[in-house]
Formats: C-alpha cells, sequence, structure tokens
C-alpha cells in the first residue's frame, strides 16, 4: 500500500480568520481555555533556526537559510540554569530543539553544563551530517561515558520507510539519519525515534513498521513505547481546527495539566534581543507568547506565582498538536 500525507491535504478547509484572534473569547464567543503551570518538569532551549536540511512541512521553517533565531549562547543557558536553582523550581530535564541544534557550536557546551547541574538533557536531532562531525562525535561520547542515560538524543525518522521520509525531508535524506541512528546505538546511547502521523495509516500499522525497523537494524527500542516512538501529530496552522473553550475539559475528558504547557517552558533567542521565554516549543515565532526575558517574569512578578503565567490557547497549534493531537515534546510523555 502507498501511503499519503494525509493532514497537508490543501483541499482541507482553510482556518476561520475570525478563530484564534482574542485571548480570552473564541470566534463564538465562548471563555477560551488557558493552562497554568503547575510544575516546570522540562526547560527547552530553542539553539536556532538554522538546519542541515528543509523539510517540506517544518513548523518552524527551519532550513540552511533560516537564522530568523539567533544562536542561543553559553552564557544564555547558565543564567536560565542558575534560575532555575534559585528559585527552587525542582526542573529535571533540559531539552534542546531548533532548527538542528548541532549547528549550534556552543551545543555540547550548553549540554554539559546542564548535566553537570543534575538535570537530564534531550536533544532532538536529525542525526545528520552537523551530528556526525568526528569533533562532535568525540564530544558526545565523553558525555555519554560521564552522564549515562541522563543524556538522550531523538532522532526524526518522519517514517519508517525511506520514501515517505524523504517526501516530507527531501532525497538523501534517509541514509545519513539512519547511519546516525547506528552510531549511537552501537555507542551505547540513550536514543528515541519521532515519525509522524500524517500519512494515511493507521497507528497500529505505523508502530508496526518500525518495529520492523528497530528490529533489522539491531536498535534497542520498543515500538509499542511512547518514550521510544512518538509519533507526533501533523501541524499546520492554515487548516481549520475546533478552539478550545473552558468546556471542552469536560467534553474531551481531558485535564489542563496534561497539555505541554503545564509544565514546560522555551527560551528563544532573537537575533539583537535578549532571550524570550516561551510557553512551549511549537510557537517560536509568537510574540504574543513572549512571557518575559527570565523565568521569574514568566512565572509572576514574585517568581513564584504559576497562576499568573497561565497561558491561554490562542492559536492552532494549541488545539491541533496538544489538546487534540495529545501531543507533547518532552520525554516519556504520549505522543
Amino acid at each position: 500500500m502507498t501511503h499519503q500525507p494525509r493532514d497537508l491535504d490543501k483541499t482541507a478547509r482553510p482556518l476561520d480568520p475570525a478563530k484564534f484572534r482574542n485571548p480570552d473569547r473564541t470566534a463564538a464567543g465562548e471563555p477560551r481555555a488557558s493552562v497554568a503551570l503547575s510544575r516546570l518538569d522540562t526547560l527547552w532551549i530553542n539553539t536556532g533556526t538554522l538546519c542541515n536540511i528543509a523539510c517540506a512541512n517544518c513548523y518552524i521553517e527551519s532550513s540552511p537559510d533560516n537564522d530568523r533565531l539567533a544562536y542561543f549562547e553559553l552564557a544564555d543557558a547558565l543564567k536560565l540554569y542558575d534560575e532555575i536553582a534559585a528559585l527552587r523550581l525542582g526542573t529535571a530535564e533540559i531539552g534542546f530543539t531548533g532548527g538542528e541544534p548541532f549547528m549550534n557550536p556552543e551545543l555540547t557546551s550548553m549540554m554539559a553544563a546542564a548535566l553537570e547541574r543534575g538535570f537530564s538533557v534531550l536533544v532532538l536531532t536529525n542525526a545528520m551530517r552537523p551530528m556526525q562531525r568526528p569533533r562532535v562525535k568525540a564530544e558526545l561520547v565523553a558525555l555519554k561515558e560521564r552522564f549515562g542515560c541522563r543524556l538522550r538524543l531523538r532522532v526524526s525518522l518522519d517514517h519508517h520507510g525511506a520514501e515517505l521520509h524523504e517526501c516530507e525531508r527531501g532525497p538523501r535524506t534517509w541514509e545519513p539519519a539512519v547511519a546516525g541512528l547506528d552510531w549511537l546505538a552501537a555507542n551505547g546511547f540513550a536514543i528515541a525515534v519521532a515519525g509522524r502521523t500524517c500519512w494515511d495509516e493507521p497507528t497500529a500499522a505505523a508502530r508496526a513498521g518500525y518495529r520492523a525497523l528497530f528490529e533489522a537494524r539491531g536498535w534497542p527500542l520498543d515500538a509499542a513505547d511512547p518514550a521510544d516512538l512518538v509519533l507526533f501529530p501533523e501541524m499546520d496552522a492554515s487548516i481549520d481546527v475546533p478552539e478550545i473553550t473552558t468546556a471542552c475539559w469536560t467534553i474531551l475528558h481531558k485535564n489542563p495539566s496534561d497539555v505541554m504547557c503545564a509544565t514546560s517552558r522555551m527560551a528563544v533567542k532573537r537575533k539583537g534581543e535578549a532571550p524570550a521565554v516561551m510557553p512551549c516549543t511549537l510557537i517560536a515565532y509568537e510574540r504574543a507568547f513572549d512571557m518575559g526575558t527570565t523565568l521569574a517574569q514568566s512565572l509572576g512578578a514574585d517568581g513564584g506565582n504559576f497562576e499568573a503565567g497561565a497561558v491561554k490557547l490562542n492559536h492552532p497549534h494549541c488545539a491541533r498538536f496538544c489538546v487534540l493531537g495529545g501531543g507533547s515534546c518532552s520525554t516519556g510523555e504520549r505522543g
């Protein structure tokens, strides 16, 4: 069977322009849902938007030419790590996303500093040439030997077959990614794989396909475990999606604490500006979601009032990815 992209169908109904306009009310006038930070489990750092490839549907439009977000620097990361300690937030994990994080020349230094402070580290990567440079490989092996499974790398394989993976990522992208995973597995790294659900393929069939791939390559991954294989819902902000109201929690049998922004924040660095703290990894360009330049500001003026940092679900990604799609970028959470 030949699978085709599903959610990227341009014949789908376009987003109603009246939606996601008012932070407090939906287009129908109903109260918009919000999510308060219950605890800061994961701090994400966007390392920059430059990437070695340009995917067909990259939510952040990363490419070899997109430097809209500047490289995050070690000095900026250290300030955030210190602030977590000063505020006694109990944060367990630092996540690095991009762009391709290994394009950032200070990535491994930021990783080392986080690990040395007791955080777990998760890096989202395509495992291609930027990660496979000899210097980077040597630094990664050194970190793995010091910190073991507290360092984890999640590699993007958009499908368990080369054809559809390259439909999204471009020609000649499958073999380098697989080679990167081969190297990580052979060297004993804690790894995971991220795929997409935009293909006309049942979830059970997708997991079966990945299971066969994992077994064939000898990767120590369980395709049934959502921590080992995360299947992300597709995102296209131009396609219509329901807005999330306060009543939706009961209707959908969901809890606001299950949504990613209840336990995560992301820091980004725009060119020529101080880093900004945002609710999550999905809306890096949306200045309306900026929550200040420090974690304390994002939590409230006193640095401890989590309710003051409530996020209003006023973006299509909030609905499609997080609430309706059940997606989360953090370790061990459902994809």
